[in-house]
């Protein structure tokens, strides 16, 4: 049994009990139909298949996990599947969650367009006739990224060439009514000229000009690139615990 002290049904109900929070707005899109639970401070919910991790959360991380047991319990978590959770606390983590991966990261987001910055007139929108390049620049310098060419969520694309050769793109994974920027990459070769700057810049105030605002997801050892993001406006934050159960 799940106890909950409110069952929220749909996306509306979801978001109303997060206040509308643009982790939640992202995480839902516009088409999906979650359920949710409410209990002491925290916000959980279950995704539809192919929506993204099987299970997304705001608020007390504490409670949160305590409905992810329950959600264990009642067969509706299983193995593979991964949480997106407040920040949480590894001690006594593996008690309560069979854990087989942890990832901990930030969910950063802005209202406002970034400064200007050196280089950003280069950045432009590709075509999937820059697929192969995409690829390549992406085996070579950020192999690990889910953020290919024709993944699911992908909807667009932008880069900076150097000549005939692309040597920075990111992908625009903009879900429901917020922009997100994902998968930044810039060739090895090319690093420190500024080129992450200027595509994430160019991004942000392309999808700032669609969106209400934009967001993006970063790891925590990840401090260069922390440090980047606080500059352009990226100052809101919301600290995120990655779980994928054993």
């Amino acid at each position: 049994m799940i106890i909950a002290d409110q069952i929220l049904d749909g996306r509306a109900a979801v978001l109303a009990a997060t206040g509308h929070h643009p982790y939640a707005r992202h995480s839902l899109g516009r088409d999906s139909e979650p359920r949710g639970w409410q209990r002491d401070g925290a916000v959980v919910w279950v995704l539809p298949a192919g929506h993204g991790p099987a299970v997304a959360a705001l608020g007390a991380a504490g409670p949160a996990l305590d409905v992810c047991a329950d959600l264990i319990a009642e067969g509706v978590l299983g193995t593979g599947q991964w949480l997106n959770l407040p920040r949480t606390d590894p001690a006594g983590l593996t008690d309560r969650l069979p854990v087989a991966q942890r990832d901990e990261w930030h969910f950063l987001w802005t209202t406002q367009a970034p400064p200007p910055q050196p280089g950003e007139e280069e950045v432009v929108r590709l075509t999937e006739s820059d697929y192969p390049a995409l690829t390549a620049l992406i085996d070579e310098a950020f192999p690990s990224t889910t953020s290919r060419p024709g993944a699911p969520g992908v909807v667009g694309w932008y880069g900076i060439r150097d000549g005939d050769r692309l040597v920075a793109c990111g992908a625009d994974r903009s879900r429901g009514d917020i922009g997100f920027l994902a998968g930044l990459t810039v060739a090895p070769q090319q690093r420190g000229r500024g080129l992450g700057a200027a595509l994430t810049a160019a991004m942000t105030r392309a999808l700032i000009a669609r969106y209400d605002q934009a967001a993006l997801g970063v790891y925590l050892v990840n401090v260069g690139a922390i440090r980047l993001y606080r500059r352009l406006g990226f100052t809101n934050t919301a600290t995120r615990t990655s779980l994928r159960l054993a």
